[in-house]
């Protein structure tokens, strides 16, 4: 019920920017009404003991590429995103951005209109699209199909533009190698989130496509030119262009601890690396594999790859990144939470009223290994 009064007491509440402790949270109707002194007067409603827990706005995940045992790519439809949507609010996401990887003109326009759908519908979450490809470098595919990669042309960009007016957001990752800077340009133009991934170019390229629009890099460190000592890559950008936000996989298998460690303390802002889980089919289950047009992908031990051993995404969820961004990189708790939250929001577009909402609020473990929506936890 969203009538009466809720207050918790004896955890964290995170709201978005600050992480406050010894803190009485109070709702009222379902909306934050006042934040206290937990020892001052007792204010009368329903108590919950969060036991040293955190209260947290949900998490908001822009690479969701499947969940529920579905991939978006197999049927790019507004009943795969119900059931993708449903798998990932479990995992405690309010907002996500459905994925489709590399495929067909055809398929990129299912998409599409699934997700503009989606929206219209009011599937839960639902924030728009992220289009991975098929524009991309062959050199750095990654699991994309080589086959499916192609340059944009005239009629891919106007599809886009078109598509762009129809969501409340747009989200593209492309490679220097197979898109123009003009291209690029129109599509920031068209309010187009672009974003630099699966691609070898170097950094003097990757500024330039920065400076055309690009506000963005897809999985940081995975499938793109690396930082050397003497050509910094696309990964030197990412950390050196102030405008250029990244999504990570903090999983430690697809970047290894320290080197998230340094990246962290690199970048520069005001744009920030924010977390992204690279989600498939298995988020949510217990499936052991998986087929991606025909292509099977095992699970094993955390990792999902191609038979030839090739990533394919990632077995992660949000409060499993979180959590290994504090206890294994050394990020402070704040900071990793605004990464699942705050910076990928922001970098979208969505409302900060998130942490005002108890229906919008997750509970996080005090031990950051699981967490429940905060109406559930009461």
């Amino acid at each position: 019920m969203t009538s009466e009064t809720v207050v918790f007491r004896n955890g964290a509440y995170f709201d978005g920017t600050h992480l406050l402790e010894g803190q009485a949270v109070v709702f009222r109707q379902g909306n934050l009404s006042e934040i206290t002194p937990a020892d001052g007067t007792k204010i009368a409603g329903q108590q919950v003991d969060l036991n040293g827990d955190i209260l947290c706005p949900g998490f908001v995940d822009l690479q969701v590429n499947g969940g529920g045992s579905v991939m978006f790519n197999d049927d790019p439809s507004v009943e795969t995103i119900q059931r993708i949507s449903q798998a990932h609010r479990k995992l405690g996401v309010a907002s996500f951005l459905p994925t489709l990887i590399t495929d067909t003109a055809a398929k990129t326009q299912q998409a599409i209109e699934a997700a503009i759908k989606a929206v219209d519908v009011g599937v839960p979450g639902v924030a728009g699209l992220h289009l991975e490809g098929p524009h991309l470098s062959l050199a750095r595919k990654g699991a994309h199909d080589a086959a499916l990669i192609r340059p944009m042309d005239e009629e891919d960009l106007t599809t886009l533009i078109a598509a762009a007016s129809r969501l409340p957001c747009l989200k593209v990752t492309l490679a220097p190698e197979a898109v123009s800077e003009r291209q690029v340009t129109s599509l920031a133009e068209a309010g187009i989130l672009v974003s630099l991934g699966h691609s070898d170019a170097d950094f003097a390229t990757c500024q330039r496509y920065a400076a055309a629009g690009a506000r963005c890099v897809t999985h940081l460190f995975n499938a793109m030119s690396q930082l050397g000592n003497r050509e910094p890559g696309l990964v030197g950008a990412a950390l050196a262009n102030a405008g250029l936000s990244a999504g990570l996989i903090a999983d430690s298998i697809h970047v290894h601890p320290e080197v998230m460690r340094a990246a962290w303390a690199a970048k520069t802002g005001p744009a920030r690396i924010f977390l992204v889980s690279d989600a498939m089919a298995v988020a949510g289950t217990e499936d052991a594999e998986f087929n991606l047009e025909g292509r099977r992908i095992t699970r094993t031990d955390g990792r999902l790859t191609l038979e030839n051993g090739t990533l394919a995404g990632a077995d992660l969820d949000l409060t499993t990144a979180v959590r290994i961004l504090v206890k294994n990189v050394g990020v402070p708790l704040k900071d990793a939470l605004s990464a699942a939250t705050t910076y990928p929001a922001k970098l979208i577009g969505l409302a900060e009223s998130s942490s005002k909402n108890l229906a919008s609020m997750i509970r996080i473990s005090a031990d950051l290994e699981t967490c429940e929506w905060a109406n559930a936890a009461r």
